[in-house]
């Protein structure tokens, strides 16, 4: 299975290339969506690391928010971008085999 990206939401796909759990780009929206949710959970509070004793802070948190979540937004648009130029090479070989 592969994975597409219409929009902001993945769509999976059937493949012979890959397994879904084999997909990075599905990790990395996954953890997206996991990162959103735990913020949203977190209500403000301290995010506990489990190899740090000191929890990350309203500073820590602010930079996940506004660097680390739209760093990965872009890096999935990026990749939506390069599956829709593939998949439009694709289509026009399959048209000019048809």
């Amino acid at each position: 299975m592969a994975t597409m990206f219409c929009g902001a939401a993945p769509v999976v796909a059937r493949s012979l290339f890959c397994r879904p759990e084999e997909d990075p780009f599905l990790l990395l929206e996954s953890t997206l969506r996991s990162l959103q949710e735990i913020l949203r959970r977190s209500q403000g509070m301290p995010l506990r690391r489990p190899w740090i004793e000191q929890p990350y802070g309203e500073e820590e948190i602010t930079l996940l928010e506004e660097e680390v979540m739209p760093a990965i937004e872009q890096g999935l648009s990026r990749v939506g971008e390069l599956d829709q130029r593939l998949l439009g090479k694709w289509g026009q070989l399959q048209l000019r085999g048809a």
